[in-house]
């Protein structure tokens, strides 16, 4: 049976909606979950029936949102590294946190370590689409600072993880610039447009409304620009949320007009909550990781526990170091630069 390590501390709203997350999750898939955390704080909400698929790995430490992802190397008695230690030895399959991101991704790579041939992982996050299917842009943060090879590499990575475990047959590509034309983009874009466009995946340049309009399925760029890009869309959701709230309440008609649509706001909210996504997986590393987001719900732990054993499934960490190992040899000069 698949094991899955929770990372139980370190999130906004305390321990309750990380247990009540994963009580959903065991409730419609088989796997035995590790809770990582102290004991005292998690036990009381582990019921006689749960505890039978529930195992709890005490440790009273975690590195509080404001601390340095620094220090999370040190730190041995925190819960984030006690849950990579359990990843790292095998002992889980996945690990899943909402906790210190930062951290989560230094003792990521530094326990689990890079896929061979990986420059850099990469946060991958889903994007609400026009489409029926989530748009991914990555890196969403991971990695401020590219060179041309990273975001190639976040290409292949993004593509691999699109066609494995989102399903997406044949995904498509596009490189995040200021413009669809060949000629737009920075220093950094130009130069990863000229190695990209020998990939049969790679469909061009594509702005910012391209991660909404479903015209291709994975967005590439900087951390630096795609946590900015996330960010922005997250308030833009919350904004048009608040405003379609005050103007059905500005009157009796639009209350009327409100209840008649009530279900399509159902599903324009369901479509627009991060929560439905579950997490952002952490591409690169030789095992699944999910980062999910520090105000999590109990839903949004349900499905990055869901993201994680659809990732452990389909081997998408092989995958992604068959790809590697392809690109290796097609061009093994340019692999050990990247290296």
């Amino acid at each position: 049976m698949l094991k899955i390590v929770i990372d139980a501390m370190g999130a906004d709203n305390g321990v309750a909606p990380i247990i009540e997350g994963v009580k959903r999750a065991l409730s419609h898939k088989e796997f035995q979950a590790i809770l990582v955390g102290d004991k005292d704080l998690i036990a009381p909400f582990i019921s006689s029936a749960l505890a039978k698929k529930v195992e709890i790995a005490h440790c009273a430490d975690f590195i509080k949102m404001e601390e340095s992802a620094a220090v999370a190397a040190k730190r041995k008695d925190s819960s984030i590294y006690v849950g990579s230690e359990l990843l790292r030895e095998s002992r889980a399959d996945a690990l899943v946190s909402a906790g210190h991101s930062g951290a989560t991704m230094s003792l990521a790579t530094l326990k689990i370590g890079r896929i061979q041939g990986v420059s850099r992982p990469a946060i991958c996050t889903l994007m609400p689409s026009i489409t029926d299917s989530p748009s991914m842009i990555l890196d969403a943060g991971a990695n401020t600072d590219c060179k041309p090879e990273y975001l190639v590499d976040f290409a292949i990575m993004g593509c691999e993880y699109a066609k494995n475990v989102m399903g997406y047959p044949r995904p498509r590509v596009g490189l995040l610039a200021n413009g669809e034309e060949d000629s737009k983009g920075n220093e950094l874009t130009k130069e990863a447009f000229k190695i990209l466009k020998n990939y049969e995946f790679f469909k061009g340049n594509v702005e910012g409304n391209d991660i909404f309009n479903g015209s291709v399925d994975v967005i590439v760029c900087d951390g630096f620009s795609g946590n900015i890009v996330l960010k922005a869309a997250e308030g833009v959701a919350g904004a048009i949320s608040h405003i379609l709230k005050s103007e059905i309440k500005s009157s009796w008609l639009h209350m009327l007009g409100g209840a008649l649509l009530k279900g399509a706001f159902a599903n324009l909210k369901k479509k627009m909550d991060y929560a439905e996504y579950g997490g952002a997986p952490l591409l690169g590393v030789n095992k699944t990781v999910i980062i999910s987001h520090g105000k999590s719900n109990a839903r949004a732990i349900e499905c990055a526990i869901y993201q994680a054993l659809r990732a452990i499934e389909s081997q998408v960490c092989e995958k992604i170091a068959q790809a590697f190992a392809f690109k290796a040899q097609a061009n093994p000069h340019n692999q050990s630069i990247a290296n």
